[in-house]
């Protein structure tokens, strides 16, 4: 296969039809619109569907820009690592981030990488949904307990537990009454906490009296005695030791882990293998406590 004439396949896949791609790269409109009609002849499938106004990738062309994409990329990089001094990081970092880590650790951590990187150019957004990598060009995502993908890799980079906490002057009601709870989302639905306690396990019912849409604003909600809520431990540890927030109980369910997932593929280009090291610096034991470390 011609190497060559793949790579223009993708560019053209990438920008979305030939006029782009031409602008793009700065090269001719015909040159692009025959090397992807040597590639197609050469494997004997249609890969773009040609309209009157619009390129759409066939079933087989997004499947051959899905498996090439990445491994293209990754020539590219490597490439462009070894005529600019080998391993050193360099070039341009896209990570997708969530909301709760951005607001509290992010902004330093990526601080402190400009600072020691200063030939990486990195680029953070802040979102909760699931980003495709390679369609939306993204080096690394952190993501909390993501689903399994056969086409990400990756490591854990934190843990972290729920806690059910409510402000000093706020009692949680003896007779197994509702309290009024501060909760994340558009819900108002009653329902109930399931928490470990020194007396065992128990349930503890709420009824929502505020929605908001971030951790951070529940838990200034929190402070504020409007009621109790459930808060990752890293985001209270502080108000709890200064007796600001009390802790009614761990929330019981599963583990919560931040991932720092990258494409599978054999070899990292130097910016990210620095980035998860850095990320590894900061969070060595990849406990509450050193992320809490990071809130003011």
């Amino acid at each position: 296969m011609d190497l060559l004439a793949l790579a223009d396949f993708n560019l053209v896949a990438r920008y979305g039809g030939f006029g782009k791609a031409a602008r793009a790269s700065e090269r001719p409109k015909a040159t692009l619109s025959r090397r992807v009609a040597e590639l197609e002849s050469s494997l004997g499938l249609r890969l773009f569907e040609r309209g009157a106004r619009a390129l759409k990738l066939t079933q087989e062309g997004q499947a051959l820009y899905e498996r090439t994409g990445a491994l293209l990329s990754e020539i590219d990089s490597a490439a462009t690592e070894i005529a600019l001094g080998g391993g050193t990081p360099h070039g341009r970092l896209r990570v997708s981030a969530p909301l709760l880590f951005s607001q509290t650790a992010m902004g330093k951590l990526a601080a402190g990488f400009a600072l020691r990187y200063p030939a990486v150019r990195l680029e953070v957004t802040t979102e909760d949904r699931s980003v495709d990598m390679v369609e939306e060009g993204y080096d690394l995502v952190i993501r909390v307990n993501p689903a399994a993908d056969a086409n990400l890799v990756g490591r854990i980079l934190l843990r972290d537990r729920m806690v059910v906490v409510a402000g000093p002057q706020l009692t949680r009601p003896a007779d197994g009454a509702a309290v009024p709870a501060v909760v994340r989302g558009a819900g108002n639905a009653s329902g109930a906490w399931r928490v470990s306690t020194a007396d065992g396990v128990q349930d503890i019912a709420f009824d929502p009296v505020l929605s908001l849409s971030s951790m951070i604003m529940v838990r200034d909600a929190v402070r504020a005695g409007v009621g109790a809520a459930c808060l990752p431990v890293s985001l209270v540890s502080h108000d709890l030791a200064a007796g600001v927030l009390v802790q009614w109980g761990d929330v019981e369910g599963p583990e919560i882990a931040l991932w720092a997932l990258y494409p599978s593929r054999r070899l990292l280009s130097a910016r990210v293998s620095a980035f998860l090291a850095y990320l590894k610096e900061a969070f060595p034991k990849g406990a509450p406590e050193e992320l809490a470390a990071y809130l003011d």
